[in-house]
């Protein structure tokens, strides 16, 4: 979420059941960086539709055995070229605890804090629950982001318009690049691009992954893109729109628009997360105080889960059987059960609390979230919801890092591993 002079914090209202409207356009918004319009959406959502099930019918019969973690599962082709090959009854089957990538199982493990109204980002060493070293930044930075190859971590200075990158080996904060109005990072499977959500400027910019010159330009018809998460092939992602209530489809590999679901109720839209066995995607709504449930190869909303006030943000457990999910209007975490898709739990933070974006730290122990209008973090126990530590830090504190965490690669965003 942005601060306080583009966004105000909605205290929720009675939920309803939602009719989806599903907007396939006659042409698309994206264009190659000089502001064409490619055309014919409608065609080419159709031949999304059905590369990707031809794909996912020729990855199947594809598939290989190969061991993730301890147990031996069949891994499937990506339809996405260049992707790793993944888990198909289990996306987040890498990021079990302490399983770190050979890439960052030495580095030092911090909590990374963009303090958005400071300017500042606060590091935190999660063993002694301490601030180590405040380091200045850009103009409101709102996510430390890892990239895909996990080098390297990205803060995103919205208003700055840069990205200040982050050694995680050596916590050496470099020299700012000028990107526009990086609002949210994310990285398509393949790691051929980073996906630069532009939320002032309408955008969706997909963008070389190491040096952030433009590649694509996606013209957005939504207020507020913010949040996404991938399909499990990789052939498409999924984008909430905040301001406007809408959530978006996007082909990965051709950056174009397949199509926009205007939803109902003053839906305002937040994170966005697909379940480990890719038939359900979960939307946050600070709004109507609870998570939508979407098909998202068929593009259609299914169903609504109460929460709590303020629904917010999404994180899987490392285990791959929960889903905390934060209610920042009441300073409480609902927690999701998978297998059945009921609530099984809610902690509340003593006292007053914001919960905001965060993660889970690499033994699953502890679930790291930022206070935004408290000037705080919470360190929350993931076994039984009790707060360990809450520790001070700047001011507007927004998507704050775990790092390292397990997984092969990042897609963005603060904790989204595969």
């Amino acid at each position: 979420m942005k601060t306080s002079s583009r966004r105000r914090l909605f205290l929720g209202a009675g939920v309803a059941a939602t009719v989806a409207l599903v907007w396939t356009a006659a042409a698309t918004f994206g264009s190659d960086g000089d502001g064409t319009p490619s055309s014919q959406v409608a065609a080419s959502g159709r031949q999304a539709q059905a590369s990707a099930a031809a794909a996912s019918s020729s990855s199947a019969a594809s598939s290989t055995s190969g061991p993730t973690g301890s147990a031996t599962v069949q891994m499937r082709h990506a339809a996405l070229p260049g992707m790793p090959d993944y888990d198909p009854k289990d996306l987040y089957a890498a990021d079990r605890p302490n399983e770190l990538s050979p890439v960052v199982k030495n580095d030092p493990s911090y909590v990374y804090v963009p303090n958005t109204e400071s300017n500042t980002v606060s590091v935190i060493d999660p063993a002694t629950y301490k601030v180590v070293r405040t380091v200045p930044v850009g103009e409101q930075p709102q996510h430390v982001v890892p990239s895909w190859d996990l080098k390297t971590l990205w803060v995103n200075n919205d208003q700055g318009n840069s990205l200040t990158p982050i050694n995680p080996a050596t916590g050496q904060f470099g020299t700012p690049i000028p990107v526009h109005d990086p609002y949210n990072l994310y990285f398509t499977p393949d790691g051929k691009s980073a996906v630069v959500m532009a939320e002032s400027d309408k955008e969706i910019v997909f963008r070389d992954p190491h040096t952030m010159a433009i590649q694509t330009v996606l013209h957005v018809p939504c207020e507020g893109v913010n949040h996404a998460d991938f399909s499990p092939d990789g052939s498409y992602f999924i984008a909430s729109c905040e301001f406007s209530g809408q959530l978006l489809k996007v082909d990965t590999a051709k950056h174009t628009l397949i199509g926009v679901i205007a939803m109902e109720h003053n839906a305002m839209p937040q994170d966005v997360k697909i379940s480990p066995d890719g038939s359900v995607w979960y939307v946050a709504d600070m709004q109507t105080s609870g998570v939508w449930t979407l098909d998202g190869d068929t593009f259609k909303i299914t169903g609504f889960i109460p929460t709590g006030l303020g629904a917010h943000g999404l994180y899987v457990s490392r285990d791959s059987k929960s889903l905390y999910i934060t209610n920042r209007g009441e300073g409480s975490i609902s927690v999701l059960d998978f297998a059945t898709g009921k609530l099984v739990a809610k902690w509340k933070i003593p006292g007053h609390a914001s919960p905001d974006m965060g993660g889970v730290s690499a033994d699953g122990k502890v679930l790291w979230l930022t206070g935004r209008y408290d000037a705080e973090v919470y360190a929350i126990s993931t076994t039984d919801g009790h707060l360990i530590a809450r520790i001070p830090v700047g001011q507007g504190p927004h998507g704050l890092c775990v790092y390292p965490a397990p997984g092969r690669y990042s897609l963005g965003h603060t904790d989204i591993f595969r």
